[in-house]
């Protein structure tokens, strides 16, 4: 296997979109769920996106961890990787984006990386380095709240800033629009002062196609599906890659019964739950009850069983900003986080035990942990549920055939549980 894009991405739910965004530009893409071994049997493919669940844990530790897939990808062909982020840049000031940069930047030897979470479709725009969520900076938008990583600044070279050891500029909309030898006349200059890292502005589709034509002369990039989009697009035009169908998660369909999961916390997928109640039954854990212990995840179990052969449920142990503050503040913030990972992990693998292969689950660490337990090690990538959503073929599993979709929190649209079900026969 000889591949053109290799990618890291910091959690499942973005890999998915990322993985989405490729396959819709015509490479033929295959999602695994953190390094594959050795063993595992892969399709040809043009680009692989290696799954990590590595945004809110220890430094280090995430730099361990993408060195790990880097140096795995290089080693199938990859001249390109992508270090792939949230487009809302979820991070706190010690990293985990710029300690991971810093890394790959050393390993792969560029003077300069470009950097950016803009992805248009979706609502995420930088414009003179501060991201913006649709018409609001991010520092003003609801992705402030956010219960792990809160974003309280929406200018990125000051984030980046502070957790980077490199100086970081920025490459302005005016340099972007003047076309891709502006913008490498301008890296050029940054890297000249001793600038290893750059913002990069994009307000538009066709400005990610620039900085994709850009991007693919170094080694490493770093930012959301839109840059991914840019490099693919890039690739296509240059002849590097020819451009196929989508490699479909198609083959027969899994039936039985869907439970749909949701741990997000995000006011897209609040929206979401209120409006799956109106077609399906909801259970809402207690996650005091929760972070007590196992038996609130035995009761969603038990509850799901009776119901799942009339028809799909959800389980949620999502909440508002206040609520989630207040069992922050009862329980500790990283134990509340963990425990509510953990049960809608126990969750899952009960009701796979139960007969359940099909599961749409809600939000970026649910996510990860759902597919950590379950094993599965990788992913088709199939049909587009909602914009950076694909449904997932699990491959390399014991469990038979199983379907999923793995969405980030802020992602899909008001009936998303039902959409998602709809294309995951």
């Amino acid at each position: 296997m000889t591949l053109a894009l290799g990618c890291i991405a910091d959690d499942y739910t973005g890999a998915s979109d990322l993985a989405n965004t490729l396959t819709r530009q015509g490479l033929r893409t295959v999602q695994t769920i953190g390094v594959p071994s050795d063993d595992l049997k892969l399709p040809d493919v043009d680009a692989v996106v290696v799954s990590l669940k590595s945004r809110s844990i220890e430094a280090g530790l995430a730099v361990s961890k993408s060195q790990d897939a880097e140096k795995w990808l290089r080693g199938r062909g990859a001249a390109h990787v992508l270090f792939k982020i949230c487009s809302t840049f979820d991070s706190t000031d010690k990293g985990n984006i710029g300690p991971v940069m810093d890394a790959l930047r050393a390993d792969s030897g560029d003077a300069i990386v470009l950097v950016t979470p803009a992805f248009p479709e979706t609502g995420r725009t930088v414009y003179q380095g501060n991201l913006f969520v649709g018409t609001v900076p991010l520092n003003e938008s609801p992705l402030k709240d956010h219960p792990l990583n809160p974003m309280h600044d929406s200018n990125l070279v000051r984030v980046l800033a502070r957790q980077s050891k490199t100086r970081v500029g920025l490459v302005n909309l005016a340099t972007l629009t003047k076309g891709a030898g502006a913008v490498r006349t301008r890296l050029a200059e940054l890297a000249g002062q001793g600038t290893g890292a750059a913002i990069i502005d994009a307000v538009f589709d066709r400005d990610l196609e620039t900085i994709g034509t850009v991007a693919a002369d170094h080694r490493l990039s770093v930012g959301a599906s839109g840059i991914g989009l840019g490099l693919a697009r890039a690739l296509v035009a240059s002849g590097k890659v020819r451009a196929s169908g989508p490699n479909a998660a198609a083959g027969a369909p899994v039936g039985g019964p869907a439970v749909c999961l949701a741990g997000s916390c995000s006011q897209a997928t609040l929206g979401q739950i209120a409006n799956a109640g109106r077609i399906m039954p909801v259970l809402h854990l207690d996650t005091d009850r929760v972070v007590a212990g196992k038996e609130e995840a035995r009761r969603a179990v038990a509850w799901a069983v009776e119901r799942i052969n009339s028809g799909p449920v959800l389980i949620a142990s999502s909440a508002t900003p206040d609520e989630v503050a207040a069992l922050q503040s009862r329980h500790g913030r990283d134990a509340a986080g963990h425990a509510i990972e953990q049960a809608m992990a126990d969750i899952a693998e009960g009701l796979v035990r139960s007969g359940v292969h099909r599961l749409v689950v809600a939000g970026g660490e649910t996510s990860g942990a759902v597919v950590d337990r379950l094993g599965i090690p990788g992913f088709l990538v199939g049909e587009e549920i909602a914009a950076g959503v694909p449904v997932l073929r699990a491959v390399g599993v014991k469990k038979g055939e199983m379907l999923l979709a793995l969405k980030s929190g802020n992602f899909g649209g008001p009936e998303f549980f039902s959409d998602a079900l709809k294309l995951m026969p």
